[in-house]
């Protein structure tokens, strides 16, 4: 890893020596607001209203600006952007040869802030080694090391992997998505451009879409889901309070009643016992011991007293006494010999 303090001087200090080469001032104006370096970053509508242009007037001046200033060091030309260029070549190696703009900032200069990213992103807009990417609602401000013309083609590599994910429809392990996308030497590298895209998550060693809770749980109710699908088998509310604390999730110092509340609000969580609860995926229905016998003897009539005990035990965490208190109360079952019971349609219950 590249040595945070000199690296943050000599990426600072190379930006600024390029921004001071630009001779017209209103043109160093325009880069220094477009990239940040002021320390706020604005857009091109806040750049042309302050000075009384056209948005279009102003990217054209950026872009003009920024070729002359490219020229000027093609060809190795000045020595400290050599240097600063080799510092962003040998982090992006170090991160599979791509990274969002805040990360490669955060590797570079220890931090990532507003300056810092746009002295990153501005030496790396110079160099013919690598692209800098722009950012929208799909796509993460990034560079990427490549020979590559423009951000376009990086942009269609990012679609590739989205497309790959929606195709499977499932998250999925970094080899396996390697697999899926196929074209890229080492899993790292598909890591790399996957966290380009605003519309993939991952989490726990999975990836996947960002909509889907698996990797990128949103609320308190995605994160029991999460939780229960991890764990694989039903929990206590109390369990699965602790285990939502302990995972790497943002907010999740919730309390047990929180998660208690959730888990009765939402259809993907069945109550099984004393507060035990289980995903209904798994092949758990909701409804009381009552109403899991009923289903039971609807299907198959008439049923041993063990029996029923047996497959009521597979979808419910109870006491024998329980299930056998509910079999002997109810009008709706009904004893057709020695410990066996059958259901009894309500037109029939009370016939002899």
């Amino acid at each position: 890893m590249a040595d945070t303090p000199a690296t943050k001087t000599q990426l600072d200090d190379t930006a600024k020596k390029i921004l001071a080469n630009i001779d017209r001032p209103r043109e160093r104006d325009v880069v220094e607001r477009r990239f940040g370096l002021t320390g706020t970053k604005e857009t091109l509508e806040q750049v042309g209203e302050s000075l009384g242009i056209t948005r279009e007037r102003v990217r054209q001046i950026e872009k003009a600006t920024l070729i002359r200033a490219k020229i000027s060091l093609d060809g190795g030309k000045n020595p400290e952007f050599t240097a600063a260029e080799m510092e962003i070549i040998k982090a992006l190696h170090e991160l599979g040869r791509a990274a969002r703009v805040d990360v490669l900032a955060e590797k570079l200069m220890g931090d990532a802030s507003v300056k810092s990213r746009a002295a990153v992103t501005l030496l790396a807009s110079l160099s013919d080694k690598m692209v800098a990417t722009t950012e929208n609602d799909r796509y993460f401000p990034s560079v990427v090391l490549t020979d590559k013309k423009d951000d376009h083609d990086i942009k269609l590599d990012i679609d590739k992997v989205v497309a790959a994910l929606q195709k499977h429809g499932q998250p999925v392990t970094l080899d396996e998505l390697h697999k899926l996308v196929g074209g890229y030497e080492h899993p790292d590298e598909v890591a790399a451009i996957a966290s380009l895209s605003k519309l993939i998550a991952h989490l726990n060693g999975q990836w996947g879409l960002a909509k889907w809770p698996t990797v990128n749980p949103r609320n308190i109710r995605d994160k029991i889901y999460v939780v229960l699908v991890q764990t694989k088998k039903p929990m206590h509310f109390g369990e699965i309070a602790e285990a939502v604390k302990a995972e790497k999730f943002r907010r999740n110092n919730v309390t047990e009643q929180a998660i208690h509340n959730e888990l009765i609000k939402d259809d993907r969580f069945v109550l099984i016992g004393r507060g035990i609860y289980a995903l209904s995926e798994w092949g758990y229905k909701k409804g009381s011991i009552t109403d899991v016998i009923e289903d039971i003897l609807k299907k198959e009539s008439p049923l041993h007293r063990e029996e029923i005990v047996r497959r009521v035990l597979k979808v419910r965490q109870v006491r024998e006494a329980t299930i056998l208190l509910n079999l002997q109360n109810k009008p709706q079952f009904k004893r057709v010999a020695k410990a066996q019971y059958a259901y009894a349609a309500p037109d029939k219950i009370g016939e002899k």
